[in-house]
Formats: C-alpha cells, structure tokens, sequence
C-alpha cells in the first residue's frame, strides 16, 4: 500500500469530505468572510462614530459580524459536517428573521439600519439567503453518509 493511499483512506473516514468534494463548501466559506469583513467594518464605523444614536441596531450589526466570524471558522475547522457550523447558522437564520420582523413591523424600533434589517435589504438578502443554503447544504452533506476513497487514488 503506498503511502499516498495510505493518506487518502485516512482523509475520508474523517468528519470532513475530500478535498475534491470541498468546492460549494469553500464558497460558502468565503461568502461567510467577506460578509464577517463587511459586517464588521459597518458595526466598527456605526459604533466609532455614533453608537448613542442607534446602539441597539449598532450592537446587532457587531452581533452579526461574529456570527459571521464564527460560522466562517466553524465551517474550516469542521466542514459542512461540523455541530457547531450549523448550530450558529440556526441563530443566525433566527437572528434575520427577528430583525428582520422587528424592522418591518416597527422601524421607529431601530433609528438606524442593521446587516439584518428588512431580513438583509441593504446587502440582498444575501444574509437571509446566506445561512438558509448553509443548513441545506450540511442536511445534504450529513445525509450522504462518509464518501468513500476513489478508486486508484
């Protein structure tokens, strides 16, 4: 048995899919980084510069950029099979669709706009859609079961 085999048989009976099965996964990865990076400079600028003006929307876009921080970590460390991953997308998902309500319901509850206001209006949507295609994905992946080695590999 060579020792690359060796490796590769070792590789897909970890939590995580092979390399070669990785690509959505790492889309997913970047997308939860750059919104981590976009969350957090507009929660950093919203704070530095006026946090008593709106605090509460303010501490929800912080709230957010670490979800999105933890979520981008969580998926690195332990792919789309990782507890943790998809536990914080679960608040995440809970956290758009709260504020989300909130800010339709009663925008004067919110002097100023948040990452998830109006479930993510001012970014697309993209961070109400963002951890729904998350949770899917795991369910999928999870579903499949282990894959098992290529033949010849």
């Amino acid at each position: 048995m060579s020792t690359t085999h060796h490796r590769d048989t070792a590789s897909a009976g970890s939590a995580r899919a092979p390399r070669s099965n990785r690509g959505f996964e790492i889309v997913l990865i970047a997308a939860y980084g750059i919104f981590a990076l976009s969350a957090t400079a507009r929660s950093g600028v919203q704070i530095g510069r006026h946090f008593t003006y709106a605090p509460v929307a303010y501490s929800l876009s912080l709230l957010a950029a670490l979800t999105y921080i933890a979520v981008m970590i969580a998926l690195v460390r332990g792919g789309a099979r990782s507890v943790l991953a998809r536990r914080l997308c679960l608040v995440e998902l809970v956290g758009v669709l709260v504020v989300g309500t909130l800010t339709v319901v009663d925008a004067a509850l919110f002097p100023d706009a948040t990452v998830w206001s109006v479930y993510g209006q001012g970014y697309g949507y993209v961070p109400l859609a963002l951890p729904i295609i998350a949770l899917v994905y795991m369910a999928v992946t999870v579903r499949q079961g282990p894959r098992a080695p290529r033949a010849g590999a």
